[in-house]
């Protein structure tokens, strides 16, 4: 852009120069075109060749700047492609971790029912063995007593019957 600018001030300096001395860029002088000679102002020969550059030049900028926003909007379309494949793979990475997840806590799950179920199944035979012997003890006890009882008053509780 600055280039552009800066050539449309030349062209503009030109300018100013070429209508203040156009008397002598438009006196005729003898041209040589290589195998002829003409007569010619030589001021608008060259102040049309410069017109001509110029206008080459301003064609080649717009086709330049064309070409460029045409590769950005390329880009920017593949760009937009490109993001919506890496969406659908996160959303995939997504889905696919969120059914890990549930997979994984569905096994935990089961885990710990299971230890659950063994730890009851521990616990009910400790209860079993527990209850057999304060049935044991209470048996016995009430052995004790029933002997003492049928001994009767006074007698040594530690003395064995005949």
């Amino acid at each position: 852009m600055g280039r552009t600018w800066f050539v449309l001030i030349v062209l503009a300096l030109v300018g100013v120069f070429a209508a203040l001395n156009w008397n002598e860029f438009t006196r005729p002088s003898s041209l040589s075109l290589g195998l002829t000679r003409v007569e010619a102002p030589l001021g608008v020969v060259l102040l049309s060749l410069i017109v001509l550059l110029s206008l080459l030049y301003l064609l080649f900028t717009i086709g330049l700047e064309t070409a460029a926003l045409l590769e950005v909007k390329r880009y920017a379309r593949e760009m937009l492609q490109y993001k919506k494949l890496a969406e659908e793979a996160e959303e995939s990475r997504y889905t696919e971790l969120k059914r890990f997840l549930e997979a994984e806590l569905k096994r935990l799950e089961e885990a710990e029912k299971a230890e659950i179920n063994a730890l009851s199944a521990r616990l009910e035979e400790t209860l079993e063995k527990h209850g057999n012997t304060l049935a044991a003890y209470i048996g016995e006890l009430e052995d004790t007593l029933l002997r003492l009882l049928k001994k009767g008053p006074g007698e040594d509780p530690g003395a064995k019957g005949p």
